[in-house]
């Protein structure tokens, strides 16, 4: 062996790692980011900016006290804090919050117990006439509330069931029923039928394919359709307005509108009370906002 080859490999041994030693490896130099992607973060960040003002806004005015209601300055001197406690103390607004939240979930409910299995028969059972049903499902979708409003008024005031809360439920379940049969029928109809077939062939029912297999790999869609009944429950205002004269028995959206006076408009107390209104809203949108963006997009690929 020669000179040379025996230096190499003196090299190579005192060079190389240690048994039961890592390879350290030099840090890599962070990229900049392409000018592409600065000039499109740029642009989504002045988007959000320009959404986000408005909310910005009410929450100021809500926390400004009264005798500034009108001046230039963006800011008040102070934060006026007390605006949050003597909206809650001077007005019905708990009480209104409990009626909304009670509609909300209530309506939220019964959609779900209605929608599911109307959707996934549609989905699954090829009957007579089932392009007929989706068509004059989503005919009813095109029924804005206020043209019924009268019939409605005269229906509930001739069984008694003004004031009720069980009358806003059934009215906003009414209504917000077409859009989750036309979700989850989108989302059932993505999910293959073999599963079901071989859930069956173990043993289980229709009934419980559906609830075992077929319904946990739906619960985006089924999550899609809860959030938005949720939430058109939750801003629903004319018929709160309308079926629920008692200020102690109406909604939060009909409650808040109380600080809108003939002459005056009480500001801070008007945005304190919304403020309070986006938040619940807010905190449940951002915690299953993952699953609602899947269950759109549901039945687009196949």
């Amino acid at each position: 062996m020669s000179q040379q080859t025996l230096d190499r490999a003196d090299r190579a041994a005192h060079t190389a790692p240690e048994p039961g030693t890592a390879r350290r490896r030099s840090p890599r130099v962070p990229r900049l980011p392409r000018p592409r992607v600065l000039l499109v973060a740029a642009v989504a960040w002045m988007l959000a900016a320009v959404f986000l003002l408005p909310y910005v806004e009410m929450v100021v005015t809500a926390l400004r006290p009264a005798d500034e209601l009108r001046d230039a300055g963006y800011l008040p001197s102070a934060f006026a804090w007390g605006n949050f406690v003597d909206v809650w103390r001077e007005s019905h607004l708990g009480d209104n919050l409990r009626v909304t939240l009670l509609v909300s979930a209530g309506s939220t409910l019964l959609v779900l117990l209605v929608a599911i299995p109307a959707a996934y028969y549609t989905a699954r059972i090829r009957f007579r006439g089932r392009g007929l049903f989706l068509l004059l499902v989503l005919v009813t979708q095109m029924f804005q509330p206020t043209s019924l409003l009268v019939g409605l008024y005269r229906e509930f005031y001739q069984l008694g069931m003004l004031n009720s809360v069980w009358t806003l439920i059934l009215c906003n379940a009414a209504f917000n029923l077409a859009f989750a049969i036309w979700i989850l029928t989108a989302y059932f109809s993505s999910i293959p039928e073999a599963l079901e077939e071989a859930a069956m062939i173990d043993g289980l029912g229709r009934g419980g394919a559906l609830l075992r297999v077929t319904l946990p790999l739906a619960m985006p869609g089924v999550v899609t359709a809860m959030i938005f009944t949720f939430i058109a429950a939750w801003n629903e205002f004319v018929m709160g307005l309308t079926l629920s004269t008692v200020p102690e028995s109406q909604p939060l959206t009909v409650g808040i509108n109380s600080f809108i006076g003939n002459y005056t408009v009480q500001w801070n107390y008007l945005f304190a009370g919304s403020v309070i209104a986006i938040v619940p809203v807010v905190i449940l949108f951002a915690l299953i906002e993952r699953k609602v963006v899947s269950g759109l997009t549901a039945g687009s690929v196949k």
